[in-house]
């Protein structure tokens, strides 16, 4: 599996941002978007190209178009919504799948709730968004159930990440490299309840509020 935590002074800064508590939802939301845009820059650099011909208003020339099939971008409900844009933003003629799944706050462990997905992935490159990467039971499960439909390449894109969960997605995938982990930043630990240190709180809950 390959591991990758952005380095760079803006997506460091917008990260900051997020973490503060005083940001609001709208400003939380924004910086989201951008940071995700900055993300799936780095996230589609192996993304598969055809070459095709082209005429210019003065000569043909040589350039690139996506490959058939096109990429996937499957958001992790409800938290990965947020994410969206700024990837359709970089992707605009890829086809979008969702994934609903929730956390057993007790044990820790993810079930699917919703599976909007094709039962046929054959060949396709995926993008899996999912801004909070903490025990890894729900990126675990969504990248088995992309593999076992027969995707061949995944990566995942999350805002931050815990070792604890990085190490779980390490030891179920191992050396394979059609998977991959793009994260903004890398924080401490986990703390008793499963959620990221320092982190930026609820992801969902920043974005769209809480509603009881």
């Amino acid at each position: 599996m390959r591991i990758h935590v952005a380095d760079h002074p803006l997506i460091t800064q917008k990260l900051t941002v997020l973490r503060d508590e005083r940001t609001d939802s709208p400003t939380f939301r924004r910086l989201v978007d951008e940071l995700v845009t900055l993300l799936a820059y780095e996230a589609t650099r192996g993304i598969r190209v055809t070459e095709v011909e082209v005429t210019t208003p003065v000569a043909k020339t040589k350039g690139v178009a996506l490959s058939d099939p096109k990429p996937l971008v499957v958001p992790i409900l409800r938290a990965g919504l947020g994410m969206l844009d700024g990837m359709i933003r970089m992707l605009p003629t890829a086809e979008i799948g969702f994934l609903g799944m929730v956390r057993n706050e007790e044990t820790l462990e993810a079930t699917t709730y919703a599976d909007r997905l094709p039962h046929d992935l054959q060949g396709r490159q995926v993008y899996v968004l999912d801004p909070m990467l903490a025990t890894g039971g729900s990126l675990e499960a969504a990248i088995e159930l992309l593999l076992a439909r027969g995707a061949t390449d995944v990566t995942a894109l999350c805002l931050i990440a815990a070792p604890e969960g990085l190490k779980r997605l390490q030891d179920t995938f191992g050396s394979r490299i059609d998977v991959a982990v793009m994260c903004a930043g890398l924080d401490e630990k986990l703390n008793e309840k499963g959620y990221i240190v320092p982190g930026l709180g609820d992801a969902g809950d920043r974005l769209y509020g809480s509603a009881e």
